[in-house]
């Protein structure tokens, strides 16, 4: 892989001062970028080799950037202690929204050798070393859809993110006339995610007011997932100087919620299709057992691809969201779609929402394959019409569901180790302990006045 901007680079535009400023980040839990921003000729002369100190609870904290207690390698107990954020040559790529700035993702590693098992990146390197003891290497895409507010960051938070105005008043999926009027931003966010290095495909409306998906073209697995976590971080950051925001989180109200479907096929050392096979279906025995796999796994590994409170109420029928565990082929209403013949074969996985962090996911679907693969498990026959109206078994309902199928889990221990299952677990109960204590609007809508 080449990277969007070589180091070279880096110090020819330095050395010109086009640029000054180099943003050294990891993604914590939640999938966004944390860290900080270097002077470039710090960056260049010091930062590449030691690394950046940061605190190790940014591999801890919750979604407000809160410590929490049962964390095995950060909090109040060991004084807070710091790790190092380790560049990634491989990520350098210049920022074309933020003037004079580059970006370098970091793996977290523990100051004296040794990365940390819990971050993201590394979850992810792990299922793709398991996947290359077999010869193989995975290709995918992640679909993110987000909604598009009127509204700036600030008017929603000081409207407590209540009577926000979407960007259109109607459904506007595969519009054009209607999606027009959002065309500068959205051509502003294409444009300069292509300056970032990726490679657009296309944006389109999706089924919900005001909500869109940008699609890029796939790449390898560990490509895909930075680039997600840099277009999240990019498009929100390209919103502000639109005066408008956005959202990704799984449901924002009662129409259908933000998905990120991860299509993903694999290839052997030679770069050959792993999935197509002459029997019947077009399929190999490798890719009936990797599909049987995501089958067999998608309750016990759900909370890698649903994290939040947030994600279970995007399953509902009927909204394009999945609530059964079954495949199909071509068919939208299924947990597993089966697309493309031939080279294209490839699985969809559409159970992740707009709130994923995008290296867990994959790493997921990755480990359901894996599974599936290594115990040469039988893949039941496709689901046929309304996938919502069978008795397949279906996806957890709530995070407090999630996580306790995701601790008790031998798939997800043999995958991930157990300092992971405890860390991602511990993290979804914390945030359970926290809805359970708060007290929402629709407990003052229904008991202010009528108890």
């Amino acid at each position: 892989m080449h990277p969007p901007l070589t180091l070279d680079q880096l110090r020819e535009e330095v050395a010109t001062d086009a640029i000054d400023t180099v943003v050294v980040a990891m993604p914590d839990m939640q999938g966004r970028l944390v860290g900080k921003r270097l002077d470039a000729n710090y960056f260049l002369n010091d930062a590449i080799d030691s690394g950046v100190g940061a605190c190790a609870y940014l591999i801890t904290r919750d979604i407000d950037m809160q410590i929490v207690d049962g964390f095995d390698i950060a909090g109040w107990a060991d004084g807070l202690s710091d790790f190092e954020l380790a560049p990634d040559l491989n990520t350098l790529r210049r920022l074309p929204w933020m003037p004079g700035t580059a970006l370098v993702i970091a793996d977290a590693c523990w100051i004296g050798g040794g990365v940390v098992a819990q971050s993201p990146r590394e979850i992810l390197r792990g299922q793709l070393a398991r996947l290359a003891e077999h010869g193989w290497q995975a290709l995918v895409a992640t679909e993110l859809e987000f909604l598009l507010f009127d509204q700036s960051y600030a008017q929603a938070h000081a409207a407590n993110y209540h009577g926000l105005r979407l960007s259109t008043h109607h459904s506007i999926d595969y519009a054009i006339s209607a999606t027009a009027k959002a065309e500068p931003l959205m051509r502003q966010i294409r444009r300069q995610m292509r300056d970032a290095g990726m490679q657009v495909e296309a944006i389109k409306g999706e089924v919900h007011n005001g909500q869109f998906e940008l699609g890029f073209k796939y790449a390898d697995a560990l490509s895909t997932c930075d680039n997600h976590v840099v277009y999240k971080e990019g498009a929100k950051e390209i919103a502000v100087d639109h005066d408008v925001s956005i959202t990704f989180m799984a449901k924002y109200d009662e129409g259908a919620g933000n998905s990120c479907h991860v299509h993903l096929s694999l290839i052997d050392e030679a770069g050959n299709p792993v999935f197509p096979g002459a029997g019947g279906k077009g399929f190999s025995a490798t890719f009936e057992h990797f599909l049987a796999g995501q089958l067999a796994a998608a309750r016990e590994l759900s909370l890698a691809v649903a994290p939040n409170i947030n994600s279970y109420k995007r399953f509902q029928d009927g909204t394009f969201a999945p609530t059964v565990i079954s495949w199909g082929r071509d068919n939208r209403t299924c947990a597993l779609r089966v697309l493309g013949e031939g080279r294209a074969l490839r699985l969809e996985n559409r159970t992740p929402g707009g709130d994923v962090n995008p290296y867990l996911a994959v790493a997921a679907v990755i480990a359901a394959g894996l599974h599936g693969v290594e115990n040469q498990l039988e893949l039941p026959p496709a689901a046929h019409g309304n996938a919502y109206e069978s008795d397949a078994v279906r996806m957890p309902t709530t995070l407090r569901e999630a996580a306790q199928l995701w601790e008790n889990s031998a798939i997800a221990a043999k995958a991930f180790g157990d300092e992971v299952v405890h860390h991602y677990a511990n993290a979804a109960h914390q945030q359970v302990r926290a809805h359970d204590a708060a007290v929402t609007d629709w407990d003052r809508a229904r008991g202010f006045e009528r108890t």
